[in-house]
C-alpha cells in the first residue's frame, strides 16, 4: 500500500524534479525536488518527536513555504494535519488541543510561551518563517535532519484520515471535520482537470494556509497538475499587481478583487497573460463581477465549497460564468435541494436546504457521533446548512446559511435577496441583513449598510427605493450605517456578531 494522498499529489515523481514549484518574494525558490526532499525531512522530524501514524499534529504558525512542507511531511509520516487559524487565542487553542489531543503542537516562537499553559502538557515545538532576516526560525528546525531527503512514506489508504479542520463554531463549539486521504485527493484531481491546470500554469498564492482554500484547493491542485506558484505571505495589492504579468491564475476571496479594482493600475494589459481568476469562501457581489470583466476582459469564476466537502460546485471553465451563481456540481459530486420541513426534493427555482454527496465529502466530525449522524446520512448525503436553489439551466444559487434565515411575522425572509436589492442602490458599498428579536414579529429585519464615502447616511435613502421592490414583510424595519462589516480571515461577514451587537434593538 502507498501513502494515498502523497501519491496523488505526485510526491516522489522524479520526472518533474527540475521543474519550479514555488517562488518566494525574496527570490528563493523551491523545485519539485526540494518539495520531495524538504517534506521528507519534516516527516522524519515529526517521527523523531514521537508522532505515530494516526496521531494529530496541530500547527499554528505564520505562512511560509516551509509550513507547507510541514503539512506534506505530516501526511507522509501517516499522521493527521491539524492547521489552526493564526488569530486564535491561547484559550481557543486550549479547546482544540483538548479536543483533538495532538501528539505535537507546532507554534510560532512569539506565541509559544502563551500557549504553554493552554497546551496542557502537549509537546510544543516552535517554527518561524525561515528567512535571512529571521535569526530564530524555531526549535522544530533543529529536528529537521540535514541528510538527503529520501523517506519511505508511511502507507495510508483512501479512507485513512489526512487532516482535521475545525469549523468556525458560530452556532456552538467548533467541530473538527475529518478529511480522508481520498477526500483531498479526489477534489484536487477534479479541480486540476475542471479548471484546466497544467505544468505551464503559474498560480499567485496569496491565501492563508490554515484554511481549506489556501491549503488544499490552491496547494493540492498545483501539486497534482505539476504547476508552479508565486508564493506570497499574505494578500497585498501591490504584490499581486506586480505578479500578474508573470502568472496565469489567481485564487482569491472577494476582498482580493474589490481591493484590486480600487487600484487604477489594474487593466487588460496587466492581465493579458492570465487565463483564470477564481473567487470563493464568501459571496461575490454581482457588481464586482461586472466591474472586473469590464476592466480586465476576464470573467471571474465563482465556486462553492466548505470545510466538510472542499469544493462542491463551480461555474464552467468554458461557458457562461453567471454572476450571482456558483455554477454546477463538480464531476463526481451530487447535489440536491430538499425542503427542510418535509424532506421532499424541491422543484427548480424553489429554495431549500442543500445536500451534497461525493468522494469529497468528509468522514464526520471528530468525536461527535451525534452531530455526525444529524448532518451526514448513512448513504453519504451531507446537510450543508446552506439554503439555495437551482435555476432552469442547472446553476446553483446560494441564498444564505440556514441559521441566517429570518422568520418575521411567520414569513421566511432570505437575507441575500434583500441584500441584493440594497447593494444595487446608489451610494451603497455593501450590506448585511439580519434578524433580531422583535416583540410583534418574532424577528425584525435589520439592514446593516456600508455607504460610499460622502454618501448620505439616511434610512430613507435605503427604505424608500425598496418599497416597490420587496414585499412588505421583507423590508427592513431598521437601517444601521457602519464603516465596515465584521469579517473573518476568509472574508465572510460575521452575521452572528451583528446579531449579538443589535439583539436589543427592538427591546422596550
Amino acid at each position: 500500500m502507498t501513502n494515498h494522498l502523497a501519491a496523488a499529489l505526485g510526491i516522489g515523481r522524479t520526472d518533474r524534479h527540475d521543474r519550479r514549484f514555488a517562488t518566494m518574494p525574496d527570490g528563493r525558490y523551491y523545485r519539485y525536488a526540494d518539495v520531495d526532499g524538504v517534506s521528507a525531512r519534516f516527516a522524519r522530524a515529526v517521527q523523531a518527536l514521537g508522532v505515530q501514524p494516526g496521531d494529530r499534529v496541530a500547527v499554528q504558525v505564520e505562512k511560509s513555504i516551509e509550513a507547507l512542507m510541514l503539512y506534506l511531511g505530516v501526511v507522509r509520516a501517516g499522521a493527521v494535519f491539524l492547521p489552526l487559524n493564526t488569530a486564535y487565542t491561547p484559550a481557543e487553542i486550549g479547546y482544540f488541543v483538548g479536543d483533538a489531543e495532538p501528539t505535537l503542537l507546532v507554534a510560532d516562537p512569539s506565541r509559544a510561551e502563551a500557549l504553554a499553559a493552554a497546551a496542557g502538557g502537549v509537546r510544543i515545538e516552535t517554527m518561524g518563517v525561515w528567512a535571512a532576516d529571521n535569526p530564530d526560525p524555531g526549535s522544530l528546525f533543529s529536528h529537521v535532519p540535514e541528510a538527503p531527503g529520501d523517506f519511505a512514506d508511511v502507507a495510508r489508504g483512501p479512507d485513512d484520515l489526512a487532516a482535521i479542520l475545525y469549523t468556525s463554531g458560530t452556532t456552538g463549539r467548533s467541530k473538527g471535520a475529518m478529511l480522508s486521504h481520498e477526500n483531498l485527493a479526489s477534489n484536487a484531481r477534479v479541480l486540476a482537470a475542471y479548471w484546466r491546470f497544467t505544468a505551464d500554469d503559474v498560480l499567485i498564492h496569496a491565501l492563508p494556509i490554515f484554511h481549506t482554500h489556501g491549503l488544499f484547493v490552491a496547494t493540492n491542485t498545483t501539486l497534482v497538475a505539476g504547476s508552479s506558484m508565486l508564493f506570497q505571505p499574505r494578500f497585498d495589492a501591490d504584490a499581486v499587481l506586480a505578479a500578474l504579468p508573470e502568472a496565469t491564475a489567481l485564487m482569491g476571496v472577494p476582498t482580493f478583487y474589490t481591493r484590486l479594482l480600487a487600484d487604477p493600475r489594474l487593466d487588460g494589459a496587466r492581465t493579458a497573460g492570465m487565463r483564470l481568476f477564481v473567487a470563493g469562501s464568501a459571496p461575490l457581489l454581482a457588481e464586482t463581477h461586472r466591474q472586473w470583466e469590464a476592466r480586465t476582459g476576464h470573467a471571474i469564476l465563482e465556486r462553492y465549497g466548505m470545510t466538510e466537502a472542499s469544493m462542491i460546485t463551480s461555474n464552467p471553465y468554458d461557458g457562461a460564468r453567471r454572476a450571482g451563481t456558483v455554477g454546477h456540481p463538480l464531476p463526481g459530486v451530487s447535489l440536491r435541494i430538499l425542503d427542510p420541513e418535509t424532506g421532499a426534493e424541491c422543484p427548480p427555482g424553489t429554495v431549500g436546504m442543500i445536500h451534497v454527496k461525493g468522494p469529497n465529502v468528509f468522514r464526520g466530525y471528530w468525536r461527535m457521533p451525534e452531530k455526525t449522524a444529524e448532518e451526514l446520512s448513512p448513504e453519504g448525503w451531507f446537510v450543508t446548512g446552506d439554503l439555495g436553489t437551482i435555476d432552469s439551466e442547472g446553476y446553483v444559487v446560494i441564498v444564505g446559511r440556514g441559521k441566517d434565515l429570518i422568520i418575521s411575522g411567520g414569513f421566511n425572509v432570505y437575507p441575500k435577496e434583500v441584500e441584493g436589492e440594497i447593494d444595487r442602490l446608489p451610494g451603497v458599498v455593501e450590506s448585511a441583513v439580519i434578524g433580531v428579536p422583535h416583540p410583534d414579529f418574532g424577528e425584525g429585519v435589520v439592514a446593516v449598510v456600508v455607504p460610499e464615502a460622502g454618501a448620505p447616511r439616511e434610512a430613507a435613502q435605503v427604505l424608500e427605493p425598496l418599497a416597490d421592490r420587496l414585499a412588505r414583510f421583507k423590508q427592513p424595519k431598521h437601517v444601521i450605517f457602519v464603516d465596515a462589516l465584521p469579517r473573518n480571515t476568509m472574508g465572510k461577514v460575521q452575521k452572528k456578531a451583528l446579531r449579538d451587537a443589535h439583539a436589543l434593538l427592538f427591546a422596550g
